[in-house]
């Protein structure tokens, strides 16, 4: 993936939240947790709308079925899981936010920004919690950017931050978007951030060393690159609610 700008540039997940809320029960014709995700087209026979009782849905196992499609790069049937369970969800709730935040990052792998934008500000409105709000706004940075945006991103990615300190993706965010900015110092303060929050990943390492050679740090970044090289930069991302 490529940004307008043409630097690499990972779309990030985000990290989820605690203290999970309590879902309902699908009812007896078969918990959606018992889909193959491989199978395209039965979860739309499974909760076909017509035939369910929204108070019946349990939008958890909905959520946790989209993770699945994420999961086995099955975009669009993931999309339509997140779809269906922001649709459930009572209303302005965690669980809502959730599905919208999920769905941002679906659509985003298809690289279909604005629906990804659309999603993730969904997900801000709702402003059900502080992680959740965190990955939505680094998120929606994300998308910004990649639809050609300059300013606003970094607003939001700062916004992230805020929000959720320890959420490591907000900090590679901002970082990556200092860096186009030339704002070398802070944004390798971002990336040094992320990097110790668990995000070990090859384009973090891009990233940190190219602040850190415009900063004149050869020898730290050439440590990055021997690094990178040997494998000990390791990926380590998580999607929301994914263990």
């Amino acid at each position: 993936m490529t940004t307008s700008n043409d630097r690499p540039h990972r779309y990030s997940d985000g990290q989820g939240f605690g203290d999970p809320y309590e879902g309902f029960d699908l009812g007896a014709d078969g918990p959606v947790a018992d889909v193959d995700p491989a199978d395209d087209y039965v979860l739309a026979d499974v909760v076909e709308e017509s035939q369910v009782h929204p108070d019946g849905v349990d939008v958890s196992t909905l959520i946790d079925v989209g993770l699945e499609y994420l999961a086995i790069e099955q975009y669009e049937q993931a999309i339509d899981s997140f779809t269906r369970a922001a649709f459930y969800a009572p209303e302005e709730s965690a669980a809502a936010a959730e599905a919208w935040v999920n769905k941002g990052i679906a659509h985003g792998e298809l690289d279909e920004w604005d629906e990804a934008a659309s999603s993730h500000r969904e997900a801000m409105r709702i402003d059900a919690d502080d992680a959740l709000s965190a990955a939505a706004e680094t998120n929606f940075a994300a998308a910004l950017w990649e639809s050609g945006e300059s300013t606003a991103p970094l607003e939001h990615a700062e916004a992230a931050v805020e929000r959720d300190p320890r959420l490591a993706e907000a900090w590679y965010n901002r970082g990556y978007l200092l860096n186009e900015r030339g704002q070398y110092e802070e944004a390798l303060r971002c990336l040094d951030a992320a990097a110790s929050l668990g995000l070990r990943t090859a384009w973090v390492a891009d990233e940190r060393r190219r602040a850190l050679e415009a900063l004149g740090e050869y020898d730290r970044a050439a440590e990055i690159e021997e690094r990178a090289r040997s494998g000990l930069e390791t990926r380590s991302l998580n999607r929301l609610r994914e263990e």
